[in-house]
């Protein structure tokens, strides 16, 4: 004799049909996955077009498009230092049609300078491959009258507090880069953060502010005219856009410098294994093209090793700017 209840029978009779749903649901991002893609892919970029960063995902953007076989738009959302930008994709579906170029600004330092006002983690992102890393340069104004690294070091700590060096802002790569030298030499000098590189670049042809650095490819006009003397690049060799400029690393005092600007592709969280593997595929593809590595050297950039572990990489990253961020006490 059957002493099952009536709910019990209907539960059971309804177990087939749910697991059926389960199933069908686990399915669904892989039966998206296999049309991926068939419409135009976001690369978004959270500054203004002109800058580095911009100019890393149009350099891109076309090839990568031809190895996707669907068009690629760039969507310039400036702003917070480039965190607008990489909240959109954070907070994005994860489909694999809104992409972040992001420089180190916005990806691993703006969350340690203004935590209360950054609301993504590196967990709210998919790696997808590191795109290029490039040098900072150490620059000084024509009023200082010094032509070295060395000079630079002995004339600011003759000087303590009387000389300055700007960036362009608070918490930026350059600013940590420069705070890094500072660290290292025993420096006491007076950072002034300016929106922008326009500005900076304005008031150190002005000579009112002493030092500056650079994004090695924003700087490299000024030094190429000779408004601008490079001291030194901020990775620990030369680069091969500027060999005759020395790594700051060269000095010393300041041998273990090494901070660069990097720029990465990535998306938001929990993006379908088959999409993530076709996205890091054409990238890779992408990055061996000879006319993009040809653009993206001729910045000063040095493409990235596809076979790099990006994940891996940003944590390092990181903690090395944590460090720093502490030193410096920098905060927004």
């Amino acid at each position: 004799m059957n002493t099952e209840s009536p709910l019990s029978l209907r539960r059971r009779a309804l177990w087939p049909l749910l697991s059926t749903l389960g199933a069908l649901t686990a399915l669904a991002p892989l039966a998206q996955a296999e049309g991926y893609p068939d419409k135009p892919v976001t690369l978004v970029v959270g500054y203004p077009a002109g800058g580095s960063t911009d100019l890393m995902a149009r350099t891109i953007g076309p090839e990568l498009s031809r190895r996707l076989g669907t068009p690629v738009v760039i969507e310039n959302l400036g702003g917070a230092g480039g965190a607008i930008g990489a909240q959109k994709v954070a907070s994005a579906a994860a489909d694999g049609y809104t992409l972040l170029v992001g420089a180190n600004n916005e990806i691993a330092i703006k969350r340690l300078v203004a935590p209360a006002s950054v609301k993504y983690e590196l967990r709210d992102f998919t790696p997808l491959g590191l795109i290029a890393s490039q040098p900072m340069v150490l620059v000084a104004s024509p009023r200082t009258g010094v032509k070295t690294v060395a000079d630079f070091m002995k004339q600011v700590k003759a000087n303590p507090g009387k000389f300055t060096y700007g960036s362009s802002g608070v918490g930026t790569a350059l600013h940590l880069a420069g705070e890094m030298i500072k660290d290292q030499g025993g420096l006491f000098m007076t950072h002034i953060p300016y929106r922008g590189v326009a500005p900076l670049t304005t008031d150190l042809l002005g000579s009112n502010v002493d030092y500056g650095v650079f994004v090695l490819s924003s700087g490299l006009p000024l030094i190429k005219s000779g408004k601008l003397l490079a001291l030194g690049t901020t990775e620990r060799k030369r680069s091969q856009a500027t060999p005759d400029v020395p790594a700051v690393a060269e000095t010393p005092a300041l041998k273990n410098i090494d901070i660069s600007s990097w720029f990465a592709l990535l998306g938001p969280a929990r993006l379908p294994e088959p999409v993530a593997a076709r996205l890091k595929k054409a990238l890779a593809e992408t990055l061996q093209a000879p006319e993009v590595r040809k653009k993206l050297e001729e910045t000063g950039s040095t493409v990235a090793n596809p076979q790099l572990d990006l994940a891996r990489f940003m944590a390092e990253e990181s903690a090395k700017y944590k460090r720093i961020v502490e030193f410096a006490r920098i905060e927004e």
